[in-house]
């Protein structure tokens, strides 16, 4: 039996995963099988009008990587959340811009590699359109 590296692309998986969940059950359940996994991960849900949040959606992410455990306290890897974040963000911006948004952000890591996923529905009222944006960083 081959033995697999986790590289980006697992990590990046793991972030659009935990963006797509539900409820926090799910997302409990998700967490718990990725970290067996030695991937960290965590998820923050988000909502409101998309120009005035960007802002808030990138400090809930980096403020939750540090609370969870996924980032330390330094420079460097917050520097890396909020850009990845941003990154995301930025690839659901012609969509969102004018309208409200509400979804979730997630942040996966291992090692080296950081994935930061956007799950997002975006409209006025019930017209809806869903949207998923993802960016991954090196450390």
């Amino acid at each position: 039996m081959e033995i697999q590296d986790t590289g980006s692309k697992d990590v990046a998986k793991a972030a659009i995963r935990m963006s797509m969940t539900s409820t926090m059950e799910e997302e409990k359940s998700l967490k718990s099988d990725y970290l067996n996994k030695s991937i960290r991960t965590v998820a923050v849900n988000f909502g409101g009008e998309f120009i005035s949040s960007v802002m808030k959606i990138i400090e809930r992410a980096v403020v939750a990587s540090k609370r969870e455990g996924v980032i330390s306290d330094c420079h460097l890897e917050e520097g890396a959340v909020a850009g990845a974040a941003r990154e995301a963000l930025s690839q659901i911006m012609n969509k969102a811009i004018g309208c409200n948004v509400g979804g979730k952000i997630a942040i996966a890591r291992y090692n080296d590699h950081v994935s930061v996923a956007v799950f997002t529905a975006i409209g006025v009222l019930h017209l809806n359109e869903v949207s998923i944006g993802m960016a991954h960083r090196a450390l």
